[in-house]
C-alpha cells in the first residue's frame, strides 16, 4: 500500500514558476485523476515524483521514499511518461525482454502482458511501424511488467479508439480495487469522469482543487435573481467562482449556500431560486481554471497541429 506525497514543492525554469508549493496527497485504493490545462505544470510535477526532475523546495514521495531510494523501483512503480520512449527498429516484445532482463523480472511476464494489451499480434513488428495508440499500449506493458503496486501514467489514453479507452479504464479501476495506487494525468475529462474516485486540479502550477470528485461536483450552487450583475460583482469580489449558466441562471462555486443568501440579503438583492447544483466534470474544469483561460488557448494554438497530427488510433 503506498501513497503518494506532494509536500510544497515548488519548480522553476529560469524565471518562471512551473510548479508552486504543491501540497495533495494521492491514496491507494483508488484512481486519482491530475488535471490542468496545457502548461499547468502536470508533467513537471510527475517528473518531480520520479526524480526525473529536481524541485527547489518541498519533495514529492512514494511510500514516504523518494523514487531513487527505493530498492526495487521497477517492481514498485509502473510509469507511462513519453508515447515514444522506444527504439523505433525495435520489436515491441524485444523492447519488453529488455526492460525485464533489466529489472531481472521473469520473462514469461513478457507475452503475458502483450496479451493483456492487446498487442500480441503485433508483437514481432518494429515499433517504429505502431501507431500511436500502439505506442500507447507497448508502454503500459512495460509499467505493468514488473506487476507494481503504483502506476504514474501521463495521458495513457493519448491515441487509444473508443475500445482501447473502455479497456484502459477497466484496467485502472481493476488495479485500483486491488489496492493499488493510481495516478492518472489526462485532457479527456469526460472519461476522467467515468474512471476517476478523485482529482487533483492544477492552475498556473497551483493546486486550484482536490478531493473526492462526487463530493466536488456538488459543491455548486444555482442562483436565479433579477440583478444577476451586480450579485456577480458581489461574490466574485468575495472570493466565489461565478458563470451564467445555459437558462440565464448564475452557477456559484467556491461559496456556501448560506452564505450566497446572506450576501444577496445584505444587499438588497432579491432571489427567485437558491438550490445546490451538481455539475460536470467539464464544467467544474473550466470553473477551476477560468484564470487560465488565455494561457490555455495560446498552448492550444501552439500544440494543436502536432497533437492531431500524432492522435492516430490503434
Amino acid at each position: 500500500m503506498y501513497t503518494l506525497e506532494f509536500e510544497h514543492v515548488t519548480k522553476r525554469y529560469g524565471h518562471e514558476v512551473v510548479v508552486d508549493d504543491l501540497t495533495f496527497t494521492v491514496k491507494p485504493g483508488r484512481v486519482t485523476g491530475f488535471l490542468g490545462p496545457n502548461g499547468a505544470g502536470k508533467s513537471t510535477a510527475m517528473k518531480i515524483l520520479l526524480d526525473l526532475a529536481k524541485a527547489e523546495h518541498g519533495r514529492a514521495t512514494i511510500g514516504g521514499q523518494r523514487y531513487r531510494d527505493m530498492q526495487d523501483p521497477a517492481r514498485a512503480v509502473g510509469v507511462v511518461l513519453e508515447p515514444n520512449a522506444f527504439h523505433p527498429g525495435r520489436s515491441g516484445r524485444n523492447h519488453l525482454k529488455i526492460l525485464a532482463d533489466g529489472a531481472g523480472i521473469d520473462p514469461g511476464r513478457v507475452t503475458q502482458m502483450l496479451e493483456e494489451v492487446g498487442l500480441t499480434h503485433a508483437a514481432d513488428r518494429h515499433v517504429g511501424g505502431y501507431s500511436l495508440g500502439m505506442r500507447q499500449r507497448l508502454g503500459l506493458a512495460a509499467a505493468l511488467l514488473g506487476d507494481p503496486p503504483v502506476l504514474v501514467l501521463d495521458e495513457p489514453g493519448n491515441g487509444l479508439d473508443p475500445q482501447g479507452i473502455r479497456w484502459l479504464r477497466d484496467l485502472l479501476r481493476k488495479r485500483a480495487a486491488a489496492g493499488g495506487t493510481v495516478f492518472v494525468s489526462s485532457h479527456l475529462l469526460a472519461e476522467v469522469e467515468h474512471m476517476a474516485d478523485e482529482v487533483a486540479v492544477l492552475s498556473h502550477g497551483q493546486l486550484v482543487a482536490s478531493g473526492v470528485l462526487s463530493t466536488l461536483q456538488k459543491a455548486g450552487t444555482s442562483v436565479r435573481t433579477p440583478a444577476a450583475d451586480r450579485l456577480t460583482e458581489i461574490l466574485t469580489l468575495a472570493g466565489a467562482t461565478v458563470r451564467a449558466g445555459t437558462e440565464g441562471e448564475l452557477i456559484v462555486r467556491t461559496m456556501k449556500i448560506a452564505e450566497i443568501g446572506d450576501r444577496a440579503c445584505a444587499a438588497g438583492i432579491a432571489l427567485h431560486e437558491l438550490t445546490p447544483q451538481a455539475g460536470s466534470l467539464e464544467e467544474l474544469f473550466l470553473d477551476w481554471t477560468s484564470n487560465d483561460q488565455a494561457h490555455q488557448q495560446g498552448a492550444e494554438t501552439t500544440v494543436g497541429t502536432e497533437t492531431e497530427r500524432q492522435a492516430v488510433p490503434a
